[in-house]
């Protein structure tokens, strides 16, 4: 978590514990079996209640399909978080409890505001707000960006309290909205944020964060999981639970130890897609939160690729730069990593709008693409 005292209170605490590896295990596991457990109750609820998609239209997908995919990775994850706490694994940071209070209250926001988008469909302004009601509440329990390194200067440098909140805010919409974006493909956002959380535990287990650690890897319990049913051909859409993943990494990001750089390379190439789109669609005079097949996984598709290659080709991605966030090496270097990458994303997308009509981009928002094969 990016706070003054923390890092002088890890330091001063003298941490010489054992890596609690029953405890990692056991979350995990309590994770993976509640999603296991809760994925096909969704599919029925989702079926039941009407809260699913239909073929037809713009939709690419061959039967009647849930979109209730918020419900098992909420209920794995946070009920897995709070029994989590139960196991006695020591904590560095005073300021836990609240921090993980704000994420669950967060959660509890963003996830009803999602039920009803899913049932309601609703549109931009009300999502916004929720949206905005939730990183406001991460906000109040902590859960902000006050400082950060600076690669350009080599120094670390200290937000005012004005830029603390816009800056928390901005990167907490940003990764909801970056996740919701990526849901267009069977199993691609569910598996992007499977990369990351694993990529997030694995630097705090490497920096002795345990208590924190159970976090994302609960995450990553919760998603291996729903994976089991989202994979192509998927029996469940995310649906809310888009935004809801955003969100959750938004704060495992920053509790983390503010290594939002970190994440900002796993999530490269989607961060890179949604920027160009925002650009793209205000170039054609679009609203940046309009719907199109615009998106570089939703190109792919309509280019032939099935979901799996695509799926294959954002995970190879997103492992590669995961990797190179965990290496030690200057800042900068990471900084231009991540430069290369979006140039690499940002060109690739200007060659396919130049190789493509418009009416051909403005077919309709993001929607799954037919089954492989």
């Amino acid at each position: 978590m990016v706070h003054a005292a923390r890092g002088d209170y890890i330091h001063a605490a003298g941490y010489n514990h054992g890596v609690p590896v029953p405890a990692l295990v056991a979350t995990f596991a309590i994770a993976l079996a509640l999603a296991l457990a809760l994925t096909p109750a969704a599919i029925r609820l989702g079926l039941k209640l009407g809260i699913a998609d239909k073929p037809g239209g713009r939709r690419r997908h061959s039967r009647v399909t849930s979109r209730l995919g918020a419900v098992p990775l909420f209920g794995a994850f946070i009920g897995t978080a709070l029994i989590s706490q139960t196991f006695g694994v020591p904590t560095l940071d005073p300021q836990e409890g609240i921090r993980l209070a704000g994420l669950l209250l967060g959660s509890v926001v963003i996830f009803v505001a999602g039920l009803l988008d899913d049932r309601l469909e609703l549109r931009a302004g009300p999502q916004f707000i929720a949206q905005a009601l939730g990183a406001a509440i991460a906000i109040g329990h902590l859960i902000f960006i006050e400082r950060f390194h600076n690669p350009l200067i080599g120094q670390e440098q200290v937000l005012a309290g004005w830029q603390v909140v816009i800056a928390s805010a901005f990167w907490f919409l940003g990764m909801m909205n970056t996740v919701n974006f990526l849901d267009g493909v069977d199993g691609l956002a569910a598996s992007v944020s499977l990369i990351a959380a694993s990529v997030t535990a694995i630097h705090m287990l490497r920096e002795g964060q345990y208590s924190v650690a159970l976090l994302p890897i609960a995450l990553a319990g919760a998603l291996l999981g729903f994976l089991v049913f989202n994979f192509q051909p998927a029996r469940i859409f995310l649906g809310s639970g888009a935004q809801y993943l955003g969100f959750t990494l938004a704060c495992l990001g920053i509790i983390a130890g503010a290594k939002v750089a970190l994440l900002l390379l796993v999530m490269g190439v989607p961060i890179a897609d949604v920027a160009w789109q925002i650009v793209d669609r205000a170039r054609r005079g679009k609203s940046p939160v309009q719907g199109d097949r615009g998106h570089l996984h939703l190109r792919l598709a309509d280019a032939g690729w099935s979901a799996r290659r695509i799926v294959v080709l954002y995970a190879a991605a997103c492992l590669a730069f995961g990797a190179v966030a965990l290496i030690a090496q200057p800042p900068l270097l990471k900084l231009a990593t991540l430069a290369v990458v979006l140039a690499g994303v940002v060109i690739t997308l200007a060659l396919f709008s130049a190789r493509r009509p418009e009416s051909a981009t403005d077919q309709g928002a993001a929607s799954p693409p037919p089954p492989a094969g």
